[in-house]
């Protein structure tokens, strides 16, 4: 794979390759012309006018062209931000009943205070790296026997849930709901599936965890609390549920597979700057404005050296051989996009 794309980078470089080649051949060809023959300086002062118009079309047809991708992309941007706070609204809601569960009476007695104390300093993603070496105590954790049935994993998931940094280690009494989270808790929970862990206990082994999770234990305006919010995420998808084993099995599912995917990608969009492309295209522009409009007017106006002349017209030249051996290239990146 990494062969491929080094393949392709090398592939894409070779029209810029090309381009600079004869950049530097028209240099030396119209230089040692202009040299032997002074009365080239003429045919070259006619191609100057030619090669300031050209230079000038399509210096405004990039600019209308970046102007464009600027304004779809602020729209995109925008339609993206709205979608981002809907789902950012949809995580605060779920980490609020992962808080009630967690601060629930549903756990085996002794459960909390054997995490909370001995094992204080250890979180969720510890655990589930411990192959990284990283965490000693995560490996002892594992090590050790725990007579909770395993739910202690589930707890530990909880605790990963309503934190908001991947190096956070205590839950502490009133929780964050940031304007957007970090992009490093996201990627966490999405790369440890967090949130699966309610379909795991709550639906396809809840036979076997049935009895170290009282779910009855938890108080009732908490259970109608927990309904509230799971209306607020989705009031189509949990319609019909009552608070039970199928219900957070359903929550769990959904807000693994629904919200947490589609949170990273509208992050991560909202994060990134403006595309290489974009940035290759107004290079393309300075190099028509500079080179194609700015120097030759100089040249007429100043009667510079006629290597400025020389050097415009090459540079010229070369881009437009650029932009038309690239042309391939630049509409297969544009239907990518």
């Amino acid at each position: 794979m990494g062969n491929k794309s080094l393949i392709k980078d090398l592939l894409n470089l070779i029209p810029l390759l090309i381009s600079g080649i004869l950049c530097l051949a028209l240099i030396y060809l119209l230089w040692d012309k202009l040299t032997y023959d002074p009365t080239f300086l003429t045919i070259l002062e006619t191609i100057l006018k030619i090669i300031i118009t050209i230079s000038g079309i399509i210096a405004v047809s990039i600019m209308f062209y970046l102007a464009t991708m600027v304004i779809n992309l602020r729209n995109n941007r925008t339609n993206v931000i709205a979608e981002l706070n809907k789902i950012t609204q949809k995580m605060h809601n779920f980490r609020s009943i992962i808080d009630l569960l967690l601060r629930s009476k549903m756990w085996l007695p002794g459960l909390k205070h054997y995490l909370d104390e001995e094992y204080a300093n250890l979180n969720f993603f510890e655990v589930k790296e411990f192959y990284k070496g990283s965490s000693k105590l995560a490996i002892e954790f594992l090590q050790e026997n725990h007579p909770y049935q395993d739910t202690e994993n589930l707890y530990l998931e909880f605790k990963a849930l309503v934190i908001t940094s991947p190096k956070e280690k205590i839950v502490t009494e009133n929780i964050k709901y940031p304007k957007h989270y970090d992009n490093a808790i996201v990627e966490k929970w999405l790369e440890h599936k967090c949130g699966s862990g309610l379909w795991y206990y709550f639906g396809y082994k809840y036979a076997t965890f049935k009895s170290a999770l009282d779910l009855e234990a938890v108080f009732e305006r908490h259970q109608d609390k927990i309904m509230t919010l799971a209306q607020s995420i989705d009031s189509e998808a949990f319609e019909d549920s009552s608070f039970n084993e199928v219900f957070l099995s359903k929550l769990g599912e959904y807000m693994n597979k629904e919200v947490l995917p589609k949170l990273h990608q509208y992050q991560t969009f909202t994060a990134q700057k403006l595309p290489k492309m974009m940035n290759n295209i107004f290079s393309l522009l300075l190099g028509f404005v500079l080179f194609g409009v700015l120097l030759p007017i100089l040249y007429l106006l100043f009667s510079l050296d006629p290597f400025v002349l020389v050097l415009s017209i090459a540079i010229i030249l070369s881009l437009i051989f650029f932009i038309v051996s690239s042309f391939y290239q630049f509409l297969t990146k544009e239907i990518e996009i």
